[in-house]
């Protein structure tokens, strides 16, 4: 393989590329966000707690973040399976990351400005609601 199809391959050869193209997928935070703040779930109540995610969706993430070390899944054989999801050690360390995230959206919504999805957004493009 040439130097040059492999970095088509690996986009981002950093350190911190895996990571970011693992954790900005679509519901993967929320999903993390959830598990962090509740303890560990059934995939029912955690489908639940993130709402709009489809099920497929939930499912694909769910063994991606398992896959990487980020939770557990503990099955037990009852009728119906029983199959409860919950975060491992490594994502205790990612945890301190997602409460900072969480105290700075509070600051935000406490002053009157919403984080994405709400009247304005704050960051890159700044968009706060005010309609010119």
């Amino acid at each position: 393989m040439t130097p040059s199809r492999r970095a088509a391959k690996n986009p981002s050869p950093c350190a911190i590329g895996g990571m970011l193209e693992l954790l900005t997928r679509p519901w993967t935070l929320h999903i993390l966000w959830s598990l962090s703040h509740n303890g560990p779930m059934r995939f029912g109540v955690l489908r639940r707690q993130v709402e709009g995610i489809s099920s497929r969706v939930l499912t694909e993430r769910l063994r991606t973040l398992e896959g990487a070390g980020f939770l557990f899944r503990h099955y037990e054989q009852t009728i119906p399976p029983a199959v409860t999801y919950g975060i491992t050690e490594r994502m205790k360390d990612i945890e301190k990351v997602l409460a900072q995230l969480e105290g700075q959206a509070r600051k935000w919504h406490a002053e009157g400005e919403e984080v994405a999805g709400g009247h304005g957004t704050v960051g890159h493009g700044v968009r706060t609601g005010v309609h010119a």
